[in-house]
């Protein structure tokens, strides 16, 4: 589909991981090609869009290097997706396709225009509400959040907003990507998504294990994040 490309945000000598996603990429007829992802722990220097005090805040600590090089790196496939103009299939590298993948992407490009971010893959079974249906494939809106950004499908003009948007980072990728307030999109989904990645641990976005956030810490981010909800002009909560 010339109409269509696919990129596939990979560390470095990530290479058993690279292979397995050209045995994947390489049955189907789109062209792809892989971006390199921003390595975390090898920044030198803070991110002038990073906002630690903020993030830690609202969460209750700071997002860890490889959740800020998660971050940067989709930033990196969206200013691609901006720069070539042409919808994009964004992949982290480690997935799996299933066999109706083609056919539900044709469905999306063909069929069912009227979107500008479309979720395939999800973690969570969430309700969802159907927006358009050809009987075999259908758009719905999540009631929840699904949870993952391994696999999805932008607009370049989407892409561009996502941009803007994210010139002040305080919050993890995939929280970003439903945060319909700061952003103004909505991510819609397929059903049944194409993509599956049960079982998925990526290089790129791990998250180690955080004590719970207890007493006065605790009691502190939650008036910090009813501050926020009520007062910013972007609130990461929603009201």
């Amino acid at each position: 589909m010339s109409d269509i490309q696919v990129v596939v945000i990979s560390l470095a000598g990530s290479d058993a991981r690279q292979e397995k996603v050209r045995a994947e990429l390489d049955k189907t007829k789109f062209q792809w090609h892989f971006l390199d992802a921003v390595r975390g722990s090898a920044l030198t220097s803070t991110p002038v869009e990073y906002k630690p005090e903020k993030v830690k805040s609202l969460l209750g600590f700071e997002l860890t290097p490889n959740e800020l090089g998660c971050f940067l790196s989709h930033k990196k496939a969206w200013q691609e997706c901006v720069n070539k103009n042409v919808s994009t299939i964004i992949f982290e590298d480690d997935f799996c396709l299933l066999p109706h993948f083609e056919d539900a992407v044709h469905f999306l490009m063909n069929e069912s225009p009227g979107w500008d971010a479309v979720r395939l893959q999800g973690l969570n079974n969430v309700p969802q509400m159907e927006i358009q249906s050809n009987g075999g494939f259908a758009l719905v809106r999540n009631i929840g959040d699904a949870v993952g950004a391994t696999a999805y499908l932008l607009k370049p003009g989407a892409a561009k907003i996502l941009i803007e948007a994210s010139e002040d980072i305080y919050e993890p990728l995939d929280h970003f990507l439903e945060h319909r307030q700061k952003h103004h999109l909505e991510f819609v989904a397929i059903r049944p998504y194409p993509v599956d990645i049960t079982g998925v641990q990526t290089t790129i976005a791990d998250r180690p294990g955080r004590l719970p956030i207890r007493g006065w810490a605790k009691a502190k981010r939650s008036i910090l994040r009813t501050v926020d909800r009520w007062f910013s002009k972007n609130p990461w909560f929603p009201r």
